[in-house]
C-alpha cells in the first residue's frame, strides 16, 4: 500500500499518520516536504472532514503556520491581503447574564495576542489541497498494530482487511484513539495496571448546544449590530455559559451554549456523544437570561447537543516508535479555543524533529522522546487551563461569583498563549536530544 515517489527510492524511514483531521493533515503537509521520508496518511472516513464549526488560532499557532509555509493561504482565508495587517489584537467580554434582562459586564479582557477565527471545514480544505494525493488513503480505519521487535517495523491492520508497514506510527486519531488504547494497554500489561485509567476519555459534566447563524438574521441592538458579531462575548451564569463570536469574515455567528452537571465530571459518558435537540430545549435551559442572549436564541432554527469529553493529562505521548498527536494525546474542553492549535504545534515539532538531518531509523525512538519531552508538559498545561476556564465562566471555580476575585483570575489564565515560542520549543527539544545522544544539534 505504500506510495513512494521517484525521489524516495530509498527513504531513510517510513511514517504512517493515522487520522486526517487538522492535526494529522498538518503533520502530513509538514512531513511531505522531506523527500527522504516515506509518508502515508490514513483516514478512516471516505473524505477528509472536520466536526464542529469555528476554529480559533492564537498568534503562536499563526507563527507555526508561517514556519510551515502556509501563511499566505491562511491569511487570505482570514480576509487579509498579502500586504495587509495580519495582527488581530483580541478581546473578550465576560458578562453576568443569568440575573435578569439587562446583565452586566464582569470584565472586558483586552489580550495582547493575535487571534484568527476560521470555519473548520475551510481550514481543513487548505491542508487537503497541500497534501500530495498519492500520500492520502481514505476509508482506512486502523483496527490494530503489532511490532515484532522493540523499535522494529510496525505492522498496521485496517478494518477493511488491508495492511501496511511503517517505521514510525503517529496516532492522530482523535479522542477515541485506537493508537492510544494500544499504547496504554501495552503499558498496563508490563505491570502498570494504573495505565488503563488513561485509555478512555472522561466526561467533563458539560453538554453544549452548537449552532451557526447567518449574521444578517441577528437583530440590531440600539441601532448597532449585536456585540457578539464584533467580538467574542461570554455570557456567564451558575453552571452555565453562552458564547458567541463571528467566523467566516463576520458573515456567520458561531454559538455555543453550555450547561453543566458538576457531579458527573470525570466519569465515562454512557449516552451518545451527539444528540438531537430543539430550539425550545435551548430556550428553556437559558430562560431568564439577559436580552443579548435571548436575541440570539430567537434566531436559532435547529441545534444539537454535544457531550464534552476530555482526556486525563497523559503521563506519556510516546512508546518506542509510536507517538500521539492532537486530540489523541490531549483532547481538551473548548473553553480556551486551543485544541486544534495545540495539535498544530504538536505536528510542527514532530515533523521538524523527524525531518532533522541527524534523525535516522536507528534513533527514531530518541527523536520521539524529544518531541514528548517538550510537548507533553506544555499541552497538558493547556488542557488543564482549558478545563479551568470553563469553571471560571460558570462561576463554579473557587472564586464562585465573587467578581472582585473572579475578574483577575480570568485575566491570569491566558499567560501560556504568549509564553515560550514554538520555534524556541523546537530548539529546546533538539538540544535535549543532543544531550541524550550527542548526535543531533539544531540547524
Amino acid at each position: 500500500m505504500s506510495s513512494t515517489s521517484a525521489s524516495q527510492a530509498s527513504p531513510k524511514f517510513r511514517v504512517a499518520v493515522c487520522g486526517g483531521g487538522i492535526a494529522g493533515l498538518c503533520l502530513g503537509v509538514a512531513l511531505a516536504k522531506y523527500p527522504d521520508i516515506e509518508l502515508n496518511v490514513y483516514e478512516a472516513a471516505a473524505t477528509f472532514k472536520e466536526v464542529g464549526a469555528g476554529v480559533m488560532m492564537w498568534g503562536r499557532v499563526w507563527r507555526v503556520l508561517s514556519l510551515l509555509g502556509l501563511a499566505d493561504a491562511f491569511r487570505e482565508l482570514a480576509g487579509d491581503t498579502k500586504d495587509g495587517d495580519t495582527k488581530r489584537p483580541f478581546s473578550y467580554d465576560y458578562r453576568r447574564a443569568d440575573i435578569g434582562p439587562d446583565g452586566h459586564l464582569i470584565l472586558r479582557l483586552e489580550l495582547p495576542y493575535d487571534l484568527y477565527l476560521y470555519h473548520r471545514a475551510h481550514f481543513l480544505d487548505i491542508l487537503v489541497e497541500r497534501l500530495p494525493k498519492h500520500m492520502a488513503h481514505l476509508g482506512k480505519r486502523l483496527q490494530s498494530y503489532t511490532q515484532d521487535a522493540e523499535n522494529g517495523p510496525i505492522h498496521l491492520s485496517f478494518v477493511d482487511g488491508t495492511t501496511a508497514d511503517c517505521d514510525v506510527l503517529v496516532g492522530c486519531d482523535g479522542i477515541k484513539s485506537v493508537v492510544r488504547r494500544h499504547i496504554y494497554e501495552a503499558m498496563a500489561a508490563e505491570g502498570r495496571p494504573e495505565m488503563r485509567d488513561y485509555i478512555d476519555p472522561v466526561f467533563t459534566g458539560e453538554i453544549t448546544y452548537r449552532m451557526m447563524i447567518p449574521a444578517e438574521r441577528i437583530p440590531l441592538r440600539n441601532g448597532e449590530k449585536h456585540p457578539a458579531l464584533s467580538k467574542t462575548v461570554i455570557y456567564c451564569g451558575k453552571n452555565k455559559h453562552f458564547i458567541g463570536y463571528p467566523i467566516s469574515g463576520g458573515r456567520t455567528l458561531n454559538v455555543g451554549a453550555v450547561i453543566t452537571k458538576p457531579e458527573l465530571e470525570g466519569v465515562p459518558y454512557a449516552r451518545p456523544w451527539v444528540e438531537d435537540a430543539t430550539p425550545e430545549d435551548l430556550a428553556s435551559d437559558f430562560e431568564g437570561w439577559e436580552d443579548e442572549v435571548q436575541d440570539i436564541i430567537k434566531c436559532v432554527d435547529s441545534t444539537s447537543k454535544w457531550a464534552l469529553n476530555m482526556l486525563k493529562p497523559l503521563p506519556a505521548y510516546v512508546r518506542g516508535t509510536v507517538a500521539l498527536v492532537g486530540d489523541a494525546a490531549h483532547a481538551m474542553p473548548p473553553h480556551q479555543g486551543s485544541g486544534a492549535g495545540q495539535g498544530i504545534e504538536d505536528a510542527y515539532m514532530l515533523a521538524s524533529i523527524l525531518g532533522h538531518a541527524s534523525v535516522t531509523r536507528a534513533n527514531l525512538a530518541q527523536a520521539l522522546r524529544a518531541y514528548e519531552h517538550v510537548r507533553l508538559p506544555f499541552a497538558n498545561h493547556v488542557l488543564s487551563a482549558s478545563s479551568n476556564a470553563g469553571k471560571l465562566c460558570q462561576l463554579r471555580s473557587a472564586h464562585g461569583d465573587n467578581e472582585a476575585t473572579l475578574a483577575p483570575a480570568i485575566q491570569g489564565q491566558w499567560g501560556w498563549v504568549d509564553s515560550e515560542d514554538p520555534a524556541a520549543q523546537l530548539e529546546r527539544a533538539l538540544d535535549w536530544m543532543n544531550a541524550q545522544t550527542g548526535e543531533v544539534g539544531s540547524q
